[in-house]
């Protein structure tokens, strides 16, 4: 049985890539890592404030109305750094997806909201 050659993990077609050669991701397809360290945002602070300040009673109804009270809801996720950390490696900035071996993939304002209730028609919603 014959198995199809390994995927190439750098990108196939470079021409729309023009950012390749100061990307992360340039740095593990050559062999090398980056000496970069990734530090990511926590929002840890964020929650324990949440938590010492609960919100009044006017802005859990208009959180409430606008159908943003469900993230609150949700509350504080346990984040897989690893796997944010291989998603920074593969997107890219100049189409805007992750350059995964299975093809190009991105997050779509459907994605958002199936994962967390929030809804995507009608008004805005903007502050004044």
């Amino acid at each position: 049985m014959d198995f199809p050659p390994p995927a190439h993990p750098g990108p196939a077609e470079d021409q729309l890539l023009v950012l390749q050669g100061d990307h992360r991701s340039s740095f593990v397809w050559e062999g090398q890592l980056s000496m970069q360290p990734l530090r990511p945002r926590r929002p840890d602070d964020l929650w324990e404030f949440i938590g010492e300040n609960p919100f009044h009673a006017r802005v859990v109804t208009r959180l409430q109305a606008t159908g943003f009270y469900t993230i609150f809801e949700l509350g504080r996720m346990q984040l897989d750094w690893s796997l944010i950390a291989a998603l920074v490696e593969r997107w890219r900035l100049e189409t805007h997806t992750f350059h995964l071996p299975t093809g190009e993939a991105t997050i779509t304002l459907e994605d958002v909201q199936v994962l967390y209730g929030l809804r995507v028609d009608g008004q805005a919603v903007a502050l004044p």
